[in-house]
């Protein structure tokens, strides 16, 4: 019986997975790598790491299997999106590190560019408004701030790519990345699925930098190296990634990924739908031969991460696991409120302007507060995501697939759906970003017969219903959305 393999390169760790005809891991490995913080606000990482840490895993994981690349039908790849690489075509070698998604350097560059035609100015070519968290502004301040860099990118020296382009690269000599990925550098057009020349003269990227766009599921060459042979076969963006896994094939289905950050992703079809209320426009999947699939999404930056800022900056756990017994200690959040706008809120706010707040403390309010409102900071902006994608949509949400780390914790669960007024559903497999690259890439080679096959394989491991009266849901939604407008204007001094 043969496998498929999948590498899912995220923004903390690095994992390997083989699945099975069934959807099931038969083997896997997860390493972690640096957060390089140069200064507040800026988040980097090392290529060269990355990559050193993605050859470990692959190895790991087909030794714990007893595997051998021959046993692999096909490979896919999902990846960290937005995060912005820049290489030497000749040796290979990065010229700086990775900057990362949730890095603000470009917040400047951003605020320039909105000057003329507003945040908005770009949205109905690429979906996205004008924000430090996309790759084009990223990419244009490497090629303004390393020396010779332009110059070079322009004669097509150095070469471009987000993080599945650099493990294409690395893993089969191809410079290429997917739709989904693309749709993310805020340089392709939504439509045409082409760099458009418009959007490469206003960010002043060189089009001889930029890689090939691909569908996200179709043969594109073999590996080479440790999996040597191996067809490289899908590439997603990791959460969209997470809403293949999910089976979210059908318009109106959508998922929820809590991780690092929250990203929930509603399939919207075969035509992009403009957001009115906050949201991202973006590509879903496309199969090699067939219209590529849309969907609307809510991108938070701050969920996991907040549990890791408990326990690493103020102490409060030792292991991120221990939050979930620390906030069951106390009936309720006592009220306080956490808005963890560490470097400002995404969607559906975008407010750039915007920094952390620990609202409505009293000498009652106790570290199990502090540790349950934390909790509850990530429902209550996953419930302004979905609300804003009802809106948009105009389609009442019917039940959240929820994936991601974070699903292990009950708590949490339990009152996303009770603020949520629906179903929370949990698959059997969570690890749905690297299913996904999976799925993309075995139905490419035939491994899997069709999306009805893949839909068949998923299957509920558990389910949470909404259990809070509609009075406790609204009060609640008050308090969090007074806390949430405490937090706008900190970095520019407003009141």
């Amino acid at each position: 019986m043969r496998f498929i393999g999948a590498l899912d390169q995220g923004t903390t760790s690095t994992r390997f997975a083989v699945f099975d005809r069934g959807g099931a891991i038969v083997a896997s490995a997860q390493r972690e790598h640096r957060q390089i913080y140069p200064r507040p606000g800026w988040v980097e990482h090392d290529p060269a790491e990355i990559w050193e840490v993605a050859q470990a895993v692959i190895v790991e994981a087909l030794a714990d299997g007893g595997l051998a690349p021959r046993d692999l039908a096909a490979l896919g790849v999902a990846n960290q999106r937005e995060t912005t690489l820049l290489w030497e075509r000749a040796t290979g070698r990065p010229v700086h590190n990775a900057l990362v998604w949730q890095d603000t350097r470009t917040d400047g560059l951003a605020a320039e560019l909105a000057r003329d035609g507003g945040a908005d100015r770009f949205r109905d070519a690429t979906g996205l408004p004008l924000a430090s968290y996309f790759s084009a502004l990223k990419l244009r301040w490497l090629l303004d701030s390393v020396p010779g860099a332009r110059t070079r990118a322009e004669a097509g020296d150095l070469l471009f790519g987000t993080v599945d382009t650099w493990l294409l690269w690395n893993l089969a000599g191809l410079h290429v990345t997917d739709v989904t990925n693309a749709s993310r550098t805020q340089l392709m057009n939504l439509r045409s699925l082409a760099w458009d020349e418009a959007l490469l003269g206003a960010f002043g990227v060189p089009r001889a930098a930029l890689p090939s766009i691909v569908p996200s599921s179709g043969v594109l060459g073999a590996a080479r190296g440790l999996l040597a042979g191996v067809p490289v076969a899908g590439v997603l963006g990791d959460q969209q990634a997470a809403l293949f896994g999910q089976a979210c094939f059908d318009p109106g289905e959508a998922k929820g990924t809590y991780g690092t950050g929250c990203f929930l992703l509603v399939n919207t079809g075969e035509a992009p739908v403009a957001s009115r209320h906050g949201l991202l426009t973006t590509l879903a999947y496309q199969r090699a031969g067939e219209a590529p699939r849309y969907a609307l999404e809510g991108s938070i930056a701050v969920t996991g991460a907040l549990v890791q800022w408990l326990r690493d900056n103020l102490g409060l756990i030792r292991a991120s696991a221990e939050v979930e017994a620390l906030a069951r200690s106390v009936p309720d959040n006592g009220g306080v409120y956490f808005v963890p706008a560490f470097s400002g809120l995404y969607a559906p706010h975008w407010r750039a302007d915007a920094r952390g707040i620990i609202a409505g403390l009293t000498g009652y309010a106790r570290a199990p507060h502090i540790a349950r409102a934390a909790l509850e900071a990530t429902a209550f902006q996953v419930m302004d995501v979905v609300r804003a994608m009802e809106e948009d949509t105009g389609a009442a949400l019917r039940a959240l697939r929820a994936d991601g780390g974070m699903t292990t914790n009950g708590l949490l669960m339990q009152f996303q759906a009770d603020m949520l007024g629906v179903s929370v559903v949990r698959p059997r497999v969570i690890e749905t970003t690297a299913l996904g690259a999976a799925y993309a890439a075995g139905l490419a080679v035939g491994y899997w017969r069709g999306l009805d096959e893949v839909r068949e394989h998923w299957d509920t491991a558990r389910t949470w219903t909404p259990s809070m009266d509609a009075a406790q849901r609204e009060a609640l939604t008050r308090s969090w959305r007074r806390a949430v407008t405490r937090s706008f204007g900190w970095e520019s001094g407003a009141a």
